[in-house]
């Protein structure tokens, strides 16, 4: 009778630590440093658009030339949608009270390749405020950077390609053209 008792506990132990999960890690597109490299516009955001394969609360990778994969254990802070909003009104405020111009941002893609490069792909529209006869602008910033092979570096790479559409989005919202495509 000891030996099937010794058996019954030895497999719950392998059963319940085969169970054990790693931790959930959070991740954010807002940099450590909040505002420091604010550009001194004040936009405001009127709406955002992404996919919905990668608009969820789990990092979504690219494998292969086919595949993507939905992290466990990496997660953004918020879904994606929330994340870039929260991150691009973070650059985008200036802090002085007043909107010049407000913003609809339409992620086209957004991709994540661990030990290649992060990439968003954006059509938006600034629309100034207070001049009646201001033109809504359409514009488009395809941006890539290079990654190491870590999440948190795609998760770097992806917080340098928005501080980027922010700085594309001042720029056209104070000089009234898009940035050229580079």
């Amino acid at each position: 009778m000891a030996l099937p008792l010794k058996i019954t506990v030895l497999a719950a132990f392998v059963l319940l630590t085969s169970c054990r999960s790693d931790p959930i890690s959070f991740h954010t597109l807002t940099p450590a440093q909040p505002g420091a490299s604010r550009n001194g516009a004040d936009i405001a955001i009127e709406s955002i658009s992404v996919p919905p394969q990668v608009d969820r609360a789990q990092i979504v990778i690219r494998q292969g030339n086919s595949g993507v994969a939905i992290l466990d254990t990496d997660w953004w802070s918020a879904t994606l949608a929330d994340e870039l909003r929260g991150a691009l009104a973070d650059q985008l405020s200036g802090g002085v009270g007043q909107h010049r111009a407000s913003v609809r941002v339409d992620v086209q893609r957004f991709d994540s390749i661990p030990g290649q490069y992060a990439l968003i792909d954006v059509k938006w529209r600034v629309r100034p405020l207070g001049a009646a006869d201001a033109a809504m602008l359409t514009c488009r910033s395809v941006l890539q950077t290079s990654s190491g092979p870590s999440i948190e570096d795609l998760v770097t790479a992806q917080q340098n390609n928005v501080k980027r559409l922010a700085a594309h989005i001042a720029q056209t919202a104070t000089g009234s053209r898009c940035p050229p495509q580079s």
